[in-house]
């Protein structure tokens, strides 16, 4: 059912069962419709947690978007896709937005196979404007395509991959709209006078959208007009006479816009859906987290909240049983820069998510956020490296995906000394596939001269933050998962670590289990399982994928019946580097039962990671009933955990 209580009606968005049912409202209608959706929005993510600040920015340019044009013919692309909640809503979705971010729900982003108001799928930014010129061609080509539309960020646009798509789109001339979505920059002194002109724009014999766009500096008052192209002068980088710096590239350009002005966001979109030929941009102001005090007081916008109440903002935590590995990495590494001048650190628009900020507030002046460029950050760290410096450079791993030609071409071929701090590896809970850290093994264990890491719990973490920082002979990774440690005790100073040597925790004779990262203590779940079978079991952490410890491997293949291998990644890693280095020294002739658990060849979709990893198979049940398997007790039950 909707959310509803029986303080609030929602008498418009009740008549909302799709976005043809905006056409008939009229601007006073959609602006009392975007007041319902609102709080119809914040109502939902109350209860399932989410990307609330951002869909509150956009719910006004939303609702005008869907009442202009016409979906889903018509392709309305949002990058990112952290604020669509709204557009789900609108697009049929009501009734499905308690389940949203959950096992079995609707993504927190927009998703192909979800709806067909969703065009395209997205999480990763900057993507918009490529894929609406795709869009663009197609329906130019013949197929069954309208107007594409894409919404993008102030943060977004700022990637190079934005700018990429914007130089074709220019080159190409085709018509498209990219709508920025500017919640850096408030135009509020000359929001009064500009609503006076536009009131009648959408009739108004103006012939082209040049005119229309020249219209908006020339028809304020001296004073607005200087502060209006100032905004603009902001967001385009264009000073004096010249042209924006959109407009260089080949896009008409128009505004800025209030975007919380209905009747300023309907009469530019009209004019703009009426009168495009070429490539349109329209620079809209909005507000992060707007019409929810909470948000818009809040440092972060409410940009990513758990469930909260809604009538004082409180956010419901549980109380953390241990660290989380992404403070425990930040506190780290602070310490050794204390003593360290030639550490560094790179974050690409993560400095909180990743860690980074706490070494920011003690070095404020060796903390390097580069925004949302995860290229660039790459390579910036090869050049800091290059000079003698120690960057740490910590990317998520579904994002270090983004820069990985820089870390082939600019890191390992130079051998340079940059040290990846891979943080969310493994699956990562509600954020779903987009988002799951499940290949940098693979990715990075392939390159020469890199090597890799996996911490099992946070004190190996802090002691792989001091082998990094101690190795200076060739690049090197170390990857740890999202959320809260495993509560062990933690040391004062990391130790640095052997360069490809792993550790026994325990010895036995028939099972040895090998695990690579994180889902140690799920594999020492399973060796109690196995022992209540009258197994005798090896429990070993290889802490490296490269170099692998050779002879703790060979090892446990000549002691054991069966070897288990457990990492919280894709095919081709740990378990890819395990088979190929025993297929070279002849140790998978023999009669030994080898096994090596991956997360499956396929994406999984968002649930609580326990249930994840449980969809998975690389439960503590699986992993015990895999070695139960490979030594012939095929019938045992496994006892509960």
């Amino acid at each position: 059912m909707p959310y509803q209580d029986t303080q609030r009606q929602t008498p418009f968005l009740d008549r909302i069962t799709a976005p043809h049912d905006l056409k008939g409202l009229s601007n006073a209608d959609l602006r009392l419709l975007a007041d319902e959706l609102r709080a119809e929005v914040v109502e939902a993510v109350s209860q399932t947690g989410g990307h609330l600040g951002s869909s509150l920015g956009v719910v006004e340019l939303t609702v005008a978007l869907h009442a202009v044009f016409d979906t889903p013919r018509d392709k309305l692309i949002w990058d990112v896709g952290h604020q669509c909640y709204p557009h789900k809503v609108l697009t049929g979705r009501r009734d499905r937005m308690h389940t949203l971010r959950q096992e079995g729900g609707i993504s927190g982003f927009t998703k192909r196979s979800e709806s067909e108001y969703d065009p395209f799928g997205a999480a990763h930014s900057s993507t918009s404007i490529s894929a609406a010129l795709g869009f663009t061609v197609g329906r130019d080509m013949g197929q069954p395509t309208g107007d594409a539309i894409a919404v993008i960020g102030d943060g977004s646009i700022s990637a190079g991959m934005a700018y990429e798509a914007m130089n074709n789109a220019g080159a190409e001339g085709r018509r498209m709209f990219v709508i920025l979505n500017d919640n850096e920059m408030s135009i509020a002194p000359p929001v009064g006078a500009m609503s006076s002109y536009l009131s009648g724009l959408y009739g108004s014999p103006l012939g082209s959208l040049q005119q229309v766009a020249e219209g908006f500096e020339a028809a304020l008052p001296g004073p607005l007009r200087d502060h209006a192209r100032r905004a603009r002068q902001m967001v385009t980088g264009a000073v004096g006479a010249q042209g924006t710096l959109f407009e260089e590239l080949g896009f008409q350009y128009v505004g800025p816009i209030n975007g919380h002005d209905m009747d300023q966001l309907m009469n530019v979109l009209r004019a703009a859906r009426t009168r495009a030929t070429g490539p349109v941009l329209i620079h809209c102001c909005t507000v992060k987290g707007k019409g929810y005090a909470p948000a818009e007081q809040s440092a972060d916008k409410y940009h990513g909240v758990g469930k909260f109440t809604v009538a004082c903002g409180t956010q419901a935590k549980k109380r953390p049983n241990a660290p989380s590995y992404t403070k425990v990495f930040g506190e780290a590494l602070t310490k050794l820069a204390d003593h360290d001048p030639r550490i560094v650190g790179i974050s690409a628009a993560m400095p909180g998510g990743t860690g980074m900020d706490i070494l920011a507030r003690a070095h404020p002046k060796r903390m390097f956020d580069v925004g949302i460029a995860e290229q660039h950050a790459v390579t910036f760290a090869a050049g800091m490296a290059a000079s003698g410096l120690k960057p740490f450079c910590a990317i998520y791993s579904t994002f270090l995906q983004r820069g990985y030609d820089q870390v082939v071409h600019d890191v390992a071929l130079q051998n340079l000394p940059v040290r990846f701090a891979i943080d969310r590896a493994g699956l990562v809970g509600a954020d779903g596939a987009t988002h799951a850290g499940a290949f940098d093994v693979g990715y990075l264990a392939a390159l020469p001269n890199m090597t890799v890491m996996a911490a099992a719990d946070e004190a190996e973490l802090v002691h792989m933050v001091a082998t990094a920082a101690a190795h200076d002979s060739g690049p090197i990774a170390f990857r740890y998962p999202r959320g809260e440690g495993e509560g062990v005790p933690m040391p004062e100073v990391g130790e640095v670590l052997e360069i490809g040597k792993g550790r026994v925790l325990f010895e036995g004779t028939d099972v040895a289990i090998l695990s690579f990262g994180a889902h140690l203590g799920e594999c020492l779940k399973a060796a109690k399982k196995l022992e209540a079978q009258g197994l005798s079991v090896t429990l070993a952490d290889a802490r490296f994928a490269k170099p692998l410890d050779r002879n703790l491997l060979h090892r446990l293949v000549r002691k054991h019946r069966a070897l288990i291998t457990v990492e919280q990644g894709a095919r081709g890693g740990f378990g890819a580097m395990v088979l190929h280095d025993l297929a070279g020294e002849g140790l998978l002739d023999g009669s030994l039962a080898i096994r090596t658990m991956t997360l499956p060849d396929r994406f999984i979709d968002q649930a609580a990671p326990d249930a994840m990893y449980a969809d998975a198979g690389l439960t503590a049940t699986d992993i015990a009933a895999t070695a139960m398997q490979a030594v012939g007790h095929r019938s045992a039950r496994m006892p509960g955990v």
